[in-house]
């Protein structure tokens, strides 16, 4: 069997600390995050030009697949979540992490590249990529010929349907308490509510008094999917 080893040039830092709550795709969710580069690739020089270019193609690794032992024998196939998480399909009809080369793409809009002392920063918005990813390579997107606007996406051909979003009025509570201290600010609530009106949930689970968590940013979440909206009932900082 081949190897092939690829360098990896920076890490993505996003408030998304552990896989559920993550979006399915990108852009779905405006999240700003940045990737910070490690040398030698940490040079203004290798930047310049892309401030042209909206939106930026990122080729990054699963990293964090804890269940998946590289030594085992190839899957050829996998249960996707959009199809309820019960019916199997080929694993190159996905972009399921449990594949034989663990890499991802993904595109996402470039906000800025900027220095913050001796570190390059890359912002971006619409990621969907985990805290701590290794990012792989940075390429521009190519609206004439990248962009497929006549292309069909079998089981994910329509976006995924929003969901109201609704504080509970103890978390509603909690929140303020937040907001007075300084310790949570408007952009970073309205993307949590841009995370959860996608309902994080898997699609096979259904049950209205399910209490779900997840860490989003320095914040535990709790919440319960329902019918038509999500329901945050609590919201306290992660010790």
């Amino acid at each position: 069997m081949t190897v092939v080893n690829l360098p990896i040039i920076g890490y993505m830092h996003s408030p998304y600390r552990e896989k559920f709550g993550i979006p399915r795709q990108p852009n779905l969710v405006q999240v700003e995050s940045y990737i910070e580069m490690v040398e030698p690739y940490n040079d203004l020089l290798a930047f310049e030009g892309i401030e042209q270019f909206s939106h930026l193609w990122l080729i990054w690794q699963f990293h964090d697949n804890k269940n998946q032992d590289q030594s085992n024998k190839f899957r050829p196939q996998v249960r996707p979540p959009r199809l309820g998480g019960n019916k199997k399909i080929g694993v190159f009809a996905t972009r399921s992490m449990y594949r034989p080369s663990p890499i991802g793409l993904s595109v996402v809009k470039l906000k800025e590249v900027k220095k913050e002392g001796k570190n390059i920063r890359v912002y971006v918005t619409g990621s969907d990529l985990l805290d701590g990813t290794p990012i792989l390579d940075i390429k521009p997107y190519i609206e004439y010929s990248d962009a497929v606007l006549n292309a069909q996406s079998s089981y994910a051909q329509d976006e995924p349907i929003k969901k109201a979003v609704i504080w509970h009025e103890n978390a509603e509570i909690l929140l303020k308490k937040l907001v007075q201290n300084n310790e949570i600010n408007t952009r970073m609530i309205d993307e949590l509510e841009q995370v959860l009106s996608f309902d994080p949930k898997p699609a096979y689970q259904n049950d209205d008094t399910r209490i779900y968590g997840f860490r989003f940013a320095d914040f535990n979440i709790q919440f319960k999917s329902l019918a038509d909206h999500i329901l945050i009932l609590n919201i306290s900082r992660y010790v």
